[in-house]
């Protein structure tokens, strides 16, 4: 059975480079090539042909006339007049050897045109051969009395224009591609420096305003990114403050609740409501801390070279205080890009998800590849259904295992923030994973 050829366009796509540079490059090529293409077929096809028939023609014409001076005058003072003659004045060394016949002796040669015209000029037997070196061709003539041998140069039946015509289009085509290739490396920079810093920003990596450069358009580009750039500052700041004022003013009135619960009487009756209005204090405040470090976003910190084995212990080690079972299995020295901070918090919060519905938990890193670090976080827990899974990454989602919060909303907001992701999958040892990846 034979299988379906893929589409044209899909075969047109594998073909084609991907980057802009190389696109940009083929589009100039093509055109470059098909121009050189018709002028080369052009020259050679007429105007080279043309000059070739009659560079032959000539040399045809002039033997042709050697051998009727030949024929014409047998003495030979009269045939040493003629042969000096043609060396003399038409560039052939010719010599007559009298009683000799054609053999099939030499190297022939191949040579249409020559060919032809000795056949319609000449009009007697006749072989071509190569002549001793490579600037000459011999050509055998028989006649009455003997064979007459002309050695004639290469250069007048070929015309050497060729060569120098064709170095001439390719060296002005291949500086022409040069000095384009050039000029939209320039460009394809300038674009490739925008994408990055564009992406930097996305990651948290403020690296600052970018300086506009290339055409026009990238220039606009360039611009356009810097005051987006600083609006997107401007609104965080904005919102950050904001948000702090809300926090101390909620704090506030809840500061006073917990005094006042504090200075209640102490009375069995009232024991396990003043409890539970404090956990319900604590609670607020623990929400609010939650909110307002989501709505930061950790923007503030920038990406440091940092070892992720470091960070996964000192996550592990503050669970510990907490009474939970933590394993950690990690590389020495795994270093990439993080910021530190923000990464820790996001790790403490996936393994306090954890902690509150497992009894072990595993903490795992290893380096898939050039480009992507893995970080599990494993635990027993009763774990949660595959459909239900992605809800518990909405602000204040409530899950199948219960609890309300913005643990796993912040923690995926800080690593995708760093380019990478975190999805939930079942653990091997039973509960719940959450598996983390990071760039590298």
């Amino acid at each position: 059975m034979r299988l379906p050829l893929p589409p044209q366009s899909h075969v047109v796509k594998r073909v084609l480079p991907r980057t802009l540079l190389g696109r940009s490059l083929l589009i100039i090529l093509i055109p470059l090539v098909i121009v050189l293409a018709v002028a080369v077929q052009i020259f050679y096809g007429s105007h080279l042909n043309l000059v070739s028939r009659r560079f032959t023609a000539s040399v045809a014409g002039e033997i042709a006339m050697v051998v009727d001076g030949l024929q014409r005058f047998q003495r030979p003072a009269d045939r040493d007049w003629i042969l000096r003659t043609a060396f003399e004045e038409l560039d052939l060394l010719a010599r007559f050897e009298p009683g000799a016949r054609l053999d099939g002796g030499g190297k022939p040669t191949i040579d249409e045109e020559l060919v032809g015209a000795l056949h319609d000029r000449v009009g007697r037997p006749f072989r071509l051969e190569a002549g001793p070196d490579d600037q000459s061709v011999r050509i055998r003539v028989q006649l009455p009395g003997g064979v007459l041998d002309v050695l004639a140069p290469r250069k007048r039946l070929y015309t050497g224009t060729l060569v120098l015509f064709l170095s001439w289009v390719l060296g002005s085509a291949l500086l022409l591609f040069s000095i384009a290739a050039l000029f939209m490396r320039n460009q394809v920079r300038a674009i490739r420096r925008l994408a990055d810093a564009a992406e930097a920003f996305g990651m948290g990596r403020d690296q600052g305003p970018i300086k506009p450069e290339g055409a026009s358009e990238v220039r606009q580009a360039g611009t356009a990114f810097n005051r987006m750039q600083e609006r997107i500052r401007r609104f965080l700041q904005q919102r950050t403050e904001m948000l702090a004022g809300v926090s101390h003013d909620l704090r506030t009135p809840l500061t006073r609740l917990r005094l006042a619960l504090a200075m209640l009487p102490a009375g069995r009756e009232l024991s396990d409501d003043v409890a539970a209005m404090s956990a319900d204090v604590e609670e607020m405040e623990r929400l609010i801390e939650s909110y307002l470090a989501f709505a930061r976003g950790e923007r503030v910190e920038q990406a440091r070279p940092t070892d992720l084995a470091v960070v996964l212990e000192e996550v592990a080690a503050g669970a510990r205080r907490t009474g939970a079972e933590v394993q950690v299995e990690a590389p020495s020295a795994l270093v990439l890009p993080l910021r530190a901070d923000a990464v820790r918090r996001a790790l403490t919060n996936l393994v306090d998800n954890a902690r509150r519905h497992a009894r072990r938990i595993a903490l795992g890193a290893m380096q898939q590849d050039d480009r992507v670090v893995q970080v599990t976080v494993d635990d027993d827990g009763p774990g949660i259904p595959p459909d239900a899974r992605e809800s518990l990454f909405r602000p204040f989602a409530s899950g199948a295992a219960g609890g309300t919060g913005l643990g796993l909303t912040i923690a995926r907001d800080i690593v995708r923030a760093h380019g990478g992701d975190i999805v939930l999958e079942d653990s091997p040892l039973g509960g719940l994973r959450a598996r983390v990846q990071l760039p590298v």
